[in-house]
């Protein structure tokens, strides 16, 4: 499964979080109960149920809403939510501590535990970039940032999303055309902290870095491309962005 940014229900959870950037809780919650009326799959369900959670002022029904969402996750068996597992069941049990349930609320740190870990996400692999690179080649850290002027990146990203890929290839720097490449991780890789549990819990775009180089091992062709509109828009919300880049 690929999470889609242009997805109705991701949409509605994306304006929900700009109400409550704008301290309107209020109008948040109707949005995130809005998304989660209109979601129709176990994904939807999920991204839905965990934003509504956000917004209980009342324990228990706090509780109710983690508990569907991780109800939700568990159905889906997919690298794009089981990176969420670990702070749903550590949220449960912050939960069932507040309501005096050490027994459950044990469970729950336990299993938080045990989900914490390196990605066991088995690819295919791939990064989007305009350089001009041939089979064998080794993609290496210490490159320059697209995204913030000067900052020598001490890691390598790549994504298990070819459409992520792509528009990390439509917003890097230069002339060239936006290249697809399948890459292998010659080393230990993590999730990608920038986005790992941020707007979305998880990590949904599954994306990684690593410090060891990454093997070319093919390209993609076939990708959805960015409009010159969206990756106008994508440059906006970057250049809007205040948040430091996690290196």
């Amino acid at each position: 499964m690929e999470f889609n940014p242009k997805n109705k229900i991701v949409q509605l959870c994306l304006q929900g979080m700009g109400m409550a950037e704008k301290e309107l809780p209020e109008e948040a919650s109707k949005l995130f109960f809005q998304a989660w009326n209109e979601a129709t799959y176990d994904f939807e369900k999920f991204i839905s149920a965990h934003y509504v959670a956000r917004y209980q002022k009342n324990t228990s029904e706090k509780l109710e809403w983690l508990e569907t969402a991780l109800k939700y996750a568990l159905k889906i068996h997919d690298d794009t939510v089981s990176s969420a597992l670990p702070s749903l069941y550590s949220n449960i049990a912050k939960c069932y501590d507040d309501i005096n349930e050490p027994d459950e609320a044990r469970k729950n740190y336990e299993l938080a535990a045990s989900d914490i870990g390196r990605p066991s996400d088995k690819g295919p692999f791939y990064h989007g970039t305009k350089a001009d690179l041939q089979v064998g080649d080794l993609l290496t850290a210490g490159e320059n940032s697209n995204y913030k002027a000067g900052l020598k990146m001490n890691h390598v990203y790549f994504t298990a999303q070819v459409n992520g890929a792509g528009l990390a290839a439509a917003l890097a720097e230069g002339e060239r055309r936006e290249r697809v490449y399948i890459i292998e991780p010659t080393g230990a890789f993590e999730h990608d902290p920038n986005v790992t549990d941020k707007k979305f819990p998880g990590n949904p775009t599954r994306s990684y870095r690593s410090q060891a180089p990454l093997k070319i091992v093919g390209e993609v062709t076939d990708w959805t491309r960015q409009t010159s509109e969206d990756v106008n828009e994508w440059r906006e919300k970057l250049a809007k962005n205040k948040g430091e880049i996690i290196n």
